[in-house]
């Protein structure tokens, strides 16, 4: 027999997220008003109408049933981030700084799932007011919104539990604590610690405050929006550089593994496989790019080695945790190195972090599901189980890991099919479809580091946020929706 959805629970739940919008959206009114710049109204406007539809959603949703099933935890999951976007791009239309709806909506997703991709061709004429909330956006989005809210949500007498199995996915859903709401305040403590960590090391090395704020908020969310034209390219400064790649290193590493490092547990932080993958990985590709790029550049000296090395791991791990940065146009070099950089974008980083892409931890096990079904067919009647971290991984968890990459391809392609058809080249439709879907931001062509989405297609545009939102939520969250299966039980 179906069960009845709670409706009233949906609303009581999405107005609560909403007053935390408004919250966050009250830091950048702060920001617009210390700057004294013309926007302040726009913001304020923004966050009385934002706080206004919140309490209408508590209101609806007061006499609202205390049960919470995996429906109303899928809706509220997927619709979190389609209604935060919704009132996100409030300053951003209304102030006219971002001239179209269309155009509006998409930075504002491509702020809240981390993608980074950006409409805006001159940051230079954008108020400080709105270059903080495009950064807070990432931020917000980084750790997850409902992972955030699941601390705060007993407040309203909301239970967490099933949207914190929608919205941590794929292998990573473990609880440090017996209490979700727990589990949800480690995270974001680590969270806060490693954003405030990042935001004085720039600030020592040379960067003005507020584009440390900014930066250090696009940094751990792995967002990669700047506050700069061409990104943190403007700051020549090698310590800038290393300290930024740093802490883009750590945010693409499970954040339950750090915990793990942070409470003295580094046995469990080193021997854990999807972490020495992530690592290996990392270290090999700039090592390649490194070479490649000293080959490439005749009559380069020492100097220019260290140059090269930096630019090459920079932009590895910007790409392979979803951040976006640059410090170097990749467009001038060889075109290897662009093969590289876009296997790296569909690679991600590890499961768990604040990463996009299809994460090492389901690579390593498909690699390693090959290798034992050679096994299997020499030897037939053995069983050869598929490990990981000394664990033996259910068949239906390697299922799942197959399935999602088919419909990580599927969707690929069906992005491809759809942007070719609105005019974009296919070579760049393409660079284009792997960087939403894998949250990245950065493609080739007129995408890459010195280009915008500006002149994307109208069409174009509304399905790129769509597959923004398919990768942030791994795909599976939002897909179930359109599924009868889901609505039967």
């Amino acid at each position: 027999m179906t069960r009845t959805f709670n409706t009233r629970m949906v609303f009581r739940t999405m107005g609560a997220l909403l007053l935390i919008e408004a919250v966050f959206m009250t830091l950048a009114l702060g920001v617009s008003l210390w700057y004294g710049e013309a926007d302040s109204d726009i913001f304020l406007f923004s966050t009385i109408v934002t706080l206004l539809t919140g309490l209408i959603g508590l209101l609806i949703g007061r006499r609202a049933e205390s049960r919470m099933g995996e429906r109303e935890g899928y809706v509220i999951v997927a619709m979190v981030w389609v209604v935060f976007s919704a009132f996100g791009l409030l300053p951003y239309y209304l102030s006219g700084q971002v001239p179209s709806f269309t155009d509006a909506w998409f930075e504002s997703m491509s702020g809240f799932t981390t993608t980074g991709a950006t409409i805006i061709p001159n940051l230079d004429v954008i108020t400080h007011g709105l270059l903080f909330w495009r950064s807070l956006t990432q931020w917000i989005g980084g750790m997850g919104i409902i992972v955030l809210s699941i601390a705060i949500l007993p407040i309203f007498g909301l239970n967490g539990m099933q949207l914190y199995a929608a919205e941590v996915t794929g292998l990573t859903y473990e609880k440090l604590s017996p209490r979700i709401a727990d589990t949800a305040k480690m995270m974001w403590t680590t969270y806060v610690i490693l954003t405030a960590s990042e935001i004085l090391g720039l600030w020592l090395c040379g960067m003005p405050i507020f584009d440390a704020v900014c930066h250090s908020f696009s940094t751990i969310a792995t967002g990669g929006f700047s506050t700069k034209n061409n990104s943190l390219e403007f700051y020549d400064s090698a310590a800038i550089h290393y300290l930024v790649t740093f802490f883009m290193f750590i945010s693409g590493i499970n954040f339950v593994i750090l915990i793990y490092l942070v409470r003295g547990k580094a046995r469990n932080f080193f021997r854990d496989e999807e972490f020495r993958w992530y690592t290996v990985a990392v270290i090999l590709f700039a090592l390649f790019l490194t070479i490649g790029l000293y080959i490439a550049r005749p009559g380069w000296t020492g100097l220019h080695m260290e140059r090269a090395f930096r630019d090459s791991i920079f932009t590895v791990i910007s790409a392979m945790t979803s951040t976006g940065y640059t410090i170097s146009d990749y467009m001038y070099w060889p075109v290897v190195a662009w093969v590289v950089i876009f296997f790296l974008m569909l690679t991600g980083a590890c499961a768990g972090s604040t990463a996009g892409g299809i994460k090492w931890v389901r690579l390593s096990i498909i690699l390693k599901n090959g290798v034992a079904e050679f096994q299997r067919r020499i030897h037939p009647n053995a069983i050869i189980p598929v490990k990981l971290n000394e664990k033996t991984i259910p068949q239906q968890t390697i299922n799942n890991i197959m399935a999602f990459l088919i419909f990580y391809i599927f969707i690929i392609v069906i992005t491809v099919v759809i942007f070719c058809a609105s005019g974009v080249n296919f070579d760049e439709s393409i660079g284009a479809a792997v960087s939403a879907i894998g949250n990245v931001g950065i493609s080739i062509g007129q995408f890459g580091p010195s280009g915008t989405y500006a002149e994307f297609p109208t069409v174009a545009k509304w399905v790129m946020s769509f597959v923004m939102l398919i990768g942030r939520l791994e795909i599976f969250t939002v897909l179930l929706l359109f599924t009868r299966a889901l609505w039967r039980k």
